[in-house]
Protein backbone atom coordinates (compact mmCIF):
# COMPACT_ATOMS: atom_id res chain seq x y z
CA UNK A 1 0.00 0.00 0.00
CA UNK A 2 2.82 2.61 0.69
CA UNK A 3 4.48 1.72 -2.09
CA UNK A 4 1.58 3.19 -4.59
CA UNK A 5 1.97 6.41 -2.74
CA UNK A 6 3.11 8.87 -5.42
CA UNK A 7 6.09 11.06 -4.44
CA UNK A 8 4.07 14.16 -3.32
CA UNK A 9 2.34 12.25 -1.13
CA UNK A 10 5.36 10.78 0.22
CA UNK A 11 7.01 14.10 1.14
CA UNK A 12 3.71 15.53 2.47
CA UNK A 13 4.02 12.47 5.00
CA UNK A 14 7.71 12.84 5.85
CA UNK A 15 7.22 16.31 6.23
CA UNK A 16 4.79 15.85 8.86
CA UNK A 17 6.78 13.29 10.88
CA UNK A 18 9.70 15.80 10.60
CA UNK A 19 7.21 17.88 12.57
CA UNK A 20 6.09 15.88 14.60
CA UNK A 21 9.66 14.95 15.90
CA UNK A 22 10.12 18.64 16.09
CA UNK A 23 7.29 19.87 18.06
CA UNK A 24 8.11 16.70 20.90
CA UNK A 25 11.91 18.34 20.86
CA UNK A 26 10.49 21.60 21.65
CA UNK A 27 8.80 19.99 24.10
CA UNK A 28 11.45 18.40 25.82
CA UNK A 29 13.48 21.89 25.67
CA UNK A 30 11.73 21.30 29.47
CA UNK A 31 15.12 19.69 30.71
CA UNK A 32 16.91 23.11 29.35
CA UNK A 33 14.24 25.30 30.77
CA UNK A 34 15.20 24.03 34.06
CA UNK A 35 18.80 24.26 33.87
CA UNK A 36 18.41 28.32 33.86
CA UNK A 37 16.59 28.07 37.13
CA UNK A 38 19.03 26.09 38.56
CA UNK A 39 20.90 29.07 40.44
CA UNK A 40 17.72 30.98 40.43
CA UNK A 41 15.34 28.58 42.70
CA UNK A 42 17.75 26.32 43.97
CA UNK A 43 18.98 28.16 47.14
CA UNK A 44 20.44 25.61 49.65
CA UNK A 45 23.14 22.45 48.30
CA UNK A 46 19.74 20.26 48.89
CA UNK A 47 18.00 22.40 47.08
CA UNK A 48 20.65 22.15 44.11
CA UNK A 49 20.64 18.32 44.38
CA UNK A 50 16.75 17.77 43.90
CA UNK A 51 16.83 19.99 40.63
CA UNK A 52 19.72 18.40 39.09
CA UNK A 53 18.97 15.07 39.62
CA UNK A 54 15.05 15.89 38.46
CA UNK A 55 16.28 17.00 35.18
CA UNK A 56 19.73 14.61 35.09
CA UNK A 57 16.73 11.87 34.79
CA UNK A 58 15.56 13.31 31.60
CA UNK A 59 18.30 14.73 29.62
CA UNK A 60 19.18 12.54 27.27
CA UNK A 61 15.93 12.92 25.84
CA UNK A 62 16.26 16.22 24.89
CA UNK A 63 19.84 15.27 22.81
CA UNK A 64 18.57 11.72 21.19
CA UNK A 65 15.98 14.23 19.93
CA UNK A 66 18.03 16.59 18.58
CA UNK A 67 19.94 14.11 16.94
CA UNK A 68 16.51 12.05 15.53
CA UNK A 69 15.35 15.44 14.27
CA UNK A 70 18.66 16.11 12.63
CA UNK A 71 18.79 12.04 11.07
CA UNK A 72 15.20 12.56 9.81
CA UNK A 73 16.06 15.60 7.64
CA UNK A 74 18.91 14.52 6.55
CA UNK A 75 17.33 10.91 4.89
CA UNK A 76 13.75 12.38 4.01
CA UNK A 77 15.19 16.07 2.67
CA UNK A 78 18.99 15.76 2.61
CA UNK A 79 19.31 18.99 0.51
CA UNK A 80 18.09 21.09 3.75
CA UNK A 81 20.31 18.99 5.47
CA UNK A 82 23.35 19.53 3.61
CA UNK A 83 22.25 23.17 2.70
CA UNK A 84 21.97 24.31 6.20
CA UNK A 85 24.93 22.47 8.10
CA UNK A 86 27.21 22.95 5.14
CA UNK A 87 26.70 26.50 4.90
CA UNK A 88 25.65 28.01 8.21
CA UNK A 89 27.72 25.64 10.20
CA UNK A 90 28.97 28.10 12.78
CA UNK A 91 25.26 28.00 14.30
CA UNK A 92 25.04 24.38 14.32
CA UNK A 93 28.68 23.84 15.72
CA UNK A 94 27.53 26.67 18.87
CA UNK A 95 24.27 24.41 19.18
CA UNK A 96 26.07 21.32 19.23
CA UNK A 97 28.44 22.64 21.80
CA UNK A 98 26.20 23.66 24.02
CA UNK A 99 24.42 20.03 23.98
CA UNK A 100 28.01 18.65 24.39
CA UNK A 101 29.33 21.16 27.87
CA UNK A 102 25.51 19.72 29.03
CA UNK A 103 26.51 15.82 29.16
CA UNK A 104 29.80 17.09 30.54
CA UNK A 105 28.22 18.98 33.48
CA UNK A 106 25.69 16.47 34.34
CA UNK A 107 28.98 13.48 34.28
CA UNK A 108 31.10 15.55 36.33
CA UNK A 109 29.29 18.13 38.09
CA UNK A 110 29.88 15.97 41.63
CA UNK A 111 32.64 14.47 40.88
CA UNK A 112 35.13 14.73 43.39
CA UNK A 113 38.41 16.75 42.05
CA UNK A 114 36.69 17.60 39.24
CA UNK A 115 39.06 20.06 37.43
CA UNK A 116 36.64 23.20 36.98
CA UNK A 117 34.24 22.88 39.60
CA UNK A 118 30.40 22.80 40.50
CA UNK A 119 30.21 26.09 40.04
CA UNK A 120 31.66 26.11 36.14
CA UNK A 121 29.23 22.92 35.49
CA UNK A 122 26.43 24.59 36.50
CA UNK A 123 27.07 27.65 34.44
CA UNK A 124 27.44 24.99 31.58
CA UNK A 125 23.73 23.88 32.37
CA UNK A 126 22.73 27.83 32.37
CA UNK A 127 24.58 28.58 28.63
CA UNK A 128 22.68 25.25 27.28
CA UNK A 129 19.31 26.36 28.62
CA UNK A 130 19.80 29.86 27.35
CA UNK A 131 22.21 30.35 24.71
CA UNK A 132 21.31 26.79 23.15
CA UNK A 133 17.98 27.18 23.44
CA UNK A 134 18.27 30.87 21.75
CA UNK A 135 20.34 29.36 18.93
CA UNK A 136 17.58 26.72 17.82
CA UNK A 137 15.19 28.96 17.77
CA UNK A 138 16.68 31.55 15.66
CA UNK A 139 17.52 28.24 13.26
CA UNK A 140 13.79 27.57 13.43
CA UNK A 141 12.91 31.07 12.79
CA UNK A 142 15.05 31.01 9.63
CA UNK A 143 12.39 28.72 7.97
CA UNK A 144 10.51 32.23 7.52
CA UNK A 145 13.16 34.78 7.36
CA UNK A 146 15.31 32.83 5.26
CA UNK A 147 19.21 32.34 5.05
CA UNK A 148 21.77 33.11 2.94
CA UNK A 149 22.66 30.79 0.86
CA UNK A 150 22.74 30.27 -3.37
CA UNK A 151 22.98 26.84 -5.02
CA UNK A 152 24.74 26.01 -8.45
CA UNK A 153 23.72 23.44 -11.06
CA UNK A 154 25.70 20.69 -9.07
CA UNK A 155 23.68 21.89 -5.71
CA UNK A 156 26.97 22.67 -4.52
CA UNK A 157 25.91 25.84 -1.76
CA UNK A 158 27.89 29.03 -1.17
CA UNK A 159 26.90 30.62 1.89
CA UNK A 160 27.07 34.34 1.56
CA UNK A 161 27.71 36.06 5.07
CA UNK A 162 30.73 35.71 6.60
CA UNK A 163 28.96 34.50 10.42
CA UNK A 164 27.78 31.65 8.29
CA UNK A 165 24.15 30.86 10.00
CA UNK A 166 24.97 32.76 13.39
CA UNK A 167 23.75 36.00 11.77
CA UNK A 168 20.04 34.62 12.09
CA UNK A 169 19.90 35.90 15.44
CA UNK A 170 20.40 39.11 14.85
CA UNK A 171 17.68 39.10 13.08
CA UNK A 172 14.32 40.28 15.26
CA UNK A 173 11.72 37.95 14.26
CA UNK A 174 14.16 34.94 14.72
CA UNK A 175 15.57 36.16 18.02
CA UNK A 176 11.73 36.64 19.28
CA UNK A 177 11.59 33.19 17.93
CA UNK A 178 14.52 31.99 19.91
CA UNK A 179 13.53 34.01 23.01
CA UNK A 180 9.71 32.63 23.06
CA UNK A 181 11.47 29.17 23.18
CA UNK A 182 13.87 30.41 25.66
CA UNK A 183 11.08 31.18 28.43
CA UNK A 184 8.44 28.86 27.28
CA UNK A 185 11.22 25.80 28.14
CA UNK A 186 11.55 27.92 31.49
CA UNK A 187 7.67 27.60 32.18
CA UNK A 188 7.94 24.00 31.34
CA UNK A 189 11.00 23.57 33.10
CA UNK A 190 9.33 24.68 36.19
CA UNK A 191 6.19 23.09 35.75
CA UNK A 192 8.38 19.48 35.46
CA UNK A 193 10.23 19.97 38.58
CA UNK A 194 6.89 20.55 40.33
CA UNK A 195 5.60 17.18 39.47
CA UNK A 196 8.96 15.56 39.86
CA UNK A 197 10.08 16.57 42.98
CA UNK A 198 8.74 15.65 46.39
CA UNK A 199 9.14 19.35 48.11
CA UNK A 200 8.38 17.77 51.78
CA UNK A 201 12.53 18.71 52.93
CA UNK A 202 12.23 21.80 50.97
CA UNK A 203 8.73 23.71 50.33
CA UNK A 204 10.50 26.82 49.76
CA UNK A 205 12.01 25.21 46.42
CA UNK A 206 7.98 24.53 45.66
CA UNK A 207 7.08 28.37 46.00
CA UNK A 208 9.73 29.80 44.18
CA UNK A 209 9.17 27.16 41.13
CA UNK A 210 5.64 28.17 41.24
CA UNK A 211 6.40 32.05 41.04
CA UNK A 212 9.10 31.02 38.56
CA UNK A 213 5.84 29.75 36.25
CA UNK A 214 3.91 32.49 36.20
CA UNK A 215 6.92 35.22 35.77
CA UNK A 216 8.36 33.53 32.92
CA UNK A 217 4.46 33.24 31.26
CA UNK A 218 4.30 36.78 31.20
CA UNK A 219 7.60 37.49 30.01
CA UNK A 220 6.92 34.45 27.40
CA UNK A 221 3.89 35.83 25.92
CA UNK A 222 5.35 39.31 25.11
CA UNK A 223 7.09 37.10 22.41
CA UNK A 224 4.80 34.58 21.54
CA UNK A 225 2.38 37.58 20.12
CA UNK A 226 5.73 39.27 18.31
CA UNK A 227 5.75 36.03 16.83
CA UNK A 228 2.46 35.53 15.77
CA UNK A 229 1.65 39.12 14.83
CA UNK A 230 4.75 39.07 12.38
CA UNK A 231 3.33 35.49 10.73
CA UNK A 232 0.33 37.40 9.72
CA UNK A 233 1.80 40.40 8.15
CA UNK A 234 5.05 38.66 7.40
CA UNK A 235 5.60 38.07 3.38
CA UNK A 236 7.21 34.58 2.28
CA UNK A 237 8.21 32.62 -0.46
CA UNK A 238 6.19 30.34 -2.39
CA UNK A 239 6.51 28.67 -5.54
CA UNK A 240 3.66 30.55 -8.10
CA UNK A 241 1.84 28.64 -10.75
CA UNK A 242 5.17 28.78 -13.33
CA UNK A 243 7.12 27.27 -11.19
CA UNK A 244 8.84 29.91 -10.53
CA UNK A 245 10.07 31.21 -6.64
CA UNK A 246 8.57 34.38 -5.72
CA UNK A 247 7.89 36.74 -2.86
CA UNK A 248 4.26 36.37 -1.99
CA UNK A 249 2.54 39.10 0.62
CA UNK A 250 0.88 37.47 3.79
CA UNK A 251 1.83 34.22 2.75
CA UNK A 252 1.83 32.57 6.43
CA UNK A 253 -1.29 33.99 7.32
CA UNK A 254 -2.95 32.68 4.01
CA UNK A 255 -1.53 29.30 4.68
CA UNK A 256 -2.74 29.53 8.12
CA UNK A 257 -6.15 30.05 6.97
CA UNK A 258 -6.05 27.88 4.27
CA UNK A 259 -6.26 24.48 6.45
CA UNK A 260 -9.11 25.24 9.10
CA UNK A 261 -6.61 22.51 11.00
CA UNK A 262 -4.04 24.77 11.34
CA UNK A 263 -6.47 27.18 13.33
CA UNK A 264 -7.93 24.64 15.59
CA UNK A 265 -4.76 23.45 16.71
CA UNK A 266 -2.89 27.09 17.26
CA UNK A 267 -6.10 27.76 19.58
CA UNK A 268 -5.86 24.40 21.06
CA UNK A 269 -2.68 24.24 21.45
CA UNK A 270 -2.21 28.30 23.26
CA UNK A 271 -5.34 27.10 25.37
CA UNK A 272 -3.67 23.92 26.60
CA UNK A 273 -0.20 26.33 27.62
CA UNK A 274 -2.42 28.71 28.76
CA UNK A 275 -4.24 26.12 30.80
CA UNK A 276 -1.62 24.86 32.56
CA UNK A 277 0.01 27.62 33.98
CA UNK A 278 -3.71 28.59 35.71
CA UNK A 279 -3.07 25.30 37.61
CA UNK A 280 -0.28 25.42 38.54
CA UNK A 281 -0.27 29.19 39.82
CA UNK A 282 -4.32 29.36 40.46
CA UNK A 283 -4.91 25.53 41.81
CA UNK A 284 -1.94 24.72 42.75
CA UNK A 285 -1.52 21.33 41.04
CA UNK A 286 1.29 19.61 39.83
CA UNK A 287 0.10 18.29 36.33
CA UNK A 288 0.37 21.42 34.52
CA UNK A 289 3.21 20.18 32.39
CA UNK A 290 1.02 17.80 30.84
CA UNK A 291 -1.24 20.83 29.84
CA UNK A 292 1.39 23.22 28.48
CA UNK A 293 3.60 20.46 27.32
CA UNK A 294 1.21 18.95 24.84
CA UNK A 295 -0.03 22.67 23.82
CA UNK A 296 3.74 23.20 23.16
CA UNK A 297 3.04 20.24 20.62
CA UNK A 298 0.31 21.67 19.28
CA UNK A 299 1.76 25.07 18.33
CA UNK A 300 4.71 23.71 17.29
CA UNK A 301 2.97 21.57 14.75
CA UNK A 302 1.74 24.46 12.97
CA UNK A 303 4.90 26.66 13.25
CA UNK A 304 6.37 23.79 11.21
CA UNK A 305 3.29 23.28 9.05
CA UNK A 306 3.42 27.02 7.63
CA UNK A 307 6.71 26.38 7.28
CA UNK A 308 6.65 23.76 4.88
CA UNK A 309 3.04 22.96 3.39
CA UNK A 310 1.06 24.98 0.68
CA UNK A 311 3.88 25.36 -1.86
CA UNK A 312 5.62 27.34 0.50
CA UNK A 313 9.60 27.50 0.54
CA UNK A 314 10.93 26.06 3.74
CA UNK A 315 14.03 27.18 3.42
CA UNK A 316 14.26 30.55 1.49
CA UNK A 317 17.26 31.75 -0.22
CA UNK A 318 17.35 35.67 0.36
CA UNK A 319 20.34 35.55 -1.87
CA UNK A 320 18.95 33.59 -4.64
CA UNK A 321 15.26 32.78 -4.16
CA UNK A 322 14.95 30.25 -6.97
CA UNK A 323 17.49 28.11 -5.09
CA UNK A 324 15.09 28.07 -2.06
CA UNK A 325 14.20 24.77 -0.98
CA UNK A 326 10.60 23.16 -0.76
CA UNK A 327 9.79 19.88 0.40
CA UNK A 328 9.08 18.84 -3.30
CA UNK A 329 12.25 20.15 -4.68
CA UNK A 330 14.61 18.92 -1.42
CA UNK A 331 13.37 15.58 -0.89
CA UNK A 332 14.96 12.03 -1.32
CA UNK A 333 13.63 9.49 -4.04
CA UNK A 334 10.43 7.71 -4.23
CA UNK A 335 12.10 4.68 -3.36
CA UNK A 336 14.40 6.30 -0.20
CA UNK A 337 11.19 7.46 1.01
CA UNK A 338 9.12 4.52 0.87
CA UNK A 339 11.44 2.53 2.49
CA UNK A 340 11.65 5.22 5.22
CA UNK A 341 7.42 5.05 5.71
CA UNK A 342 7.71 1.17 6.10
CA UNK A 343 10.51 1.70 8.56
CA UNK A 344 9.07 4.63 10.45
CA UNK A 345 6.09 2.40 11.35
CA UNK A 346 8.16 1.15 14.69
CA UNK A 347 7.82 4.66 15.95
CA UNK A 348 4.23 3.82 17.80
CA UNK A 349 6.39 1.05 19.33
CA UNK A 350 9.20 3.47 20.29
CA UNK A 351 6.91 6.03 22.15
CA UNK A 352 5.27 3.19 23.70
CA UNK A 353 8.22 2.01 25.64
CA UNK A 354 9.47 5.54 26.03
CA UNK A 355 5.89 6.36 28.11
CA UNK A 356 6.73 3.26 29.91
CA UNK A 357 9.90 3.95 30.83
CA UNK A 358 9.11 7.36 31.86
CA UNK A 359 6.17 6.06 34.07
CA UNK A 360 8.61 3.77 35.81
CA UNK A 361 10.81 6.39 36.65
CA UNK A 362 8.69 8.60 37.46
CA UNK A 363 6.67 6.22 39.20
CA UNK A 364 7.10 7.91 43.01
CA UNK A 365 8.67 11.51 43.07
CA UNK A 366 12.56 12.33 43.35
CA UNK A 367 13.08 13.25 47.37
CA UNK A 368 16.46 13.56 49.47
CA UNK A 369 16.16 10.29 50.22
CA UNK A 370 16.64 8.75 46.50
CA UNK A 371 19.93 10.45 46.07
CA UNK A 372 22.22 8.55 48.83
CA UNK A 373 23.35 6.20 46.04
CA UNK A 374 23.87 8.33 43.02
CA UNK A 375 23.94 12.07 42.40
CA UNK A 376 24.51 14.42 39.68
Amino acid sequence: MIANLDLSTLQVIWWLLVSVVGSLFLFLHFVQGGQTLLLEVAKTEDEKSLVVNSLGRKWELTFTTLVLFGGAIFAAFPKVYATSFGGAYWVWIAILLTFVIQAVSYEYRKKANNLLGQKTYEIFLLINGSLGVLLIGAAVGSFFTGANFQLNEYNFVTWTHPLRGLEAAFNYFNLSMGLFLVFNARVLGAQYLLNNIDFTSAPDLEVRLRKSVWMNFLIELVFLLIVLISLLFMSGYGVAENGQVELMAYKYAGNLFANPLNVILLLAGLGLAIWGVYVTKIKNASNGIWFSGLGTVLVGLVVFFLAGYNDTCMYPSLTHPQSSLTIHNASSTHYTLTIMTYVAMIIPFVLAYIVYVWRAMDLTKLSLNDLKEKAY
